[in-house]
């Protein structure tokens, strides 16, 4: 075996057991904690803190099918229009893949829109993507669970 082809095969081996020496429970455990931020974030109308967890390419599909963007749902919450009173995701499962995890859970709402008040319980389905150490929100979809 030459030698270039042998230095290409320590690499690539040395690669796959930097990728499978990453702790999944931190993975995890930094997901959750960044979901957590961002319902805050709903909730106080953190601009600032959703635009440094959203991926620019960031999209919900909401409960109604209606899809918006990085910069709607920015201004959405810089004007808290809806406006939150409780915004919490809870039971969640987290499946790993690499640099990309997909989360599904429940999250609760309560807040006005306009005049008048909403609540309820959605089923999410989260993308997340890590880029470096940061893991970062690329899309979400929203269904309505039955009262």
């Amino acid at each position: 075996m030459s030698r270039t082809l042998r230095k290409v095969g320590t690499t690539l081996l040395l690669a796959a057991g930097l990728a499978q020496a990453r702790d999944p429970a931190a993975d995890e455990h930094a997901i959750l904690r960044v979901e957590a931020a961002l319902c805050h974030a709903f909730e106080t109308g953190d601009a600032e803190s959703l635009r440094r967890q959203l991926d620019p390419g960031f999209t919900l599909t909401d409960s109604k099918g209606q899809v918006s963007d990085f910069a709607q749902n920015i201004d959405e919450v810089a004007r808290r229009e809806p406006s939150y009173e409780l915004f919490r995701n809870h039971d969640q499962k987290i499946r790993l893949y690499g640099d990309a995890a997909i989360v599904t859970g429940i999250t609760t709402i309560k807040g006005h829109s306009g005049a008048n008040a909403f609540a309820g319980n959605f089923q999410y389905t989260d993308t997340w993507l890590r880029h470096g150490k940061q893991w970062i929100l690329a899309a979400s979809h929203a269904s309505r669970l039955p009262e």
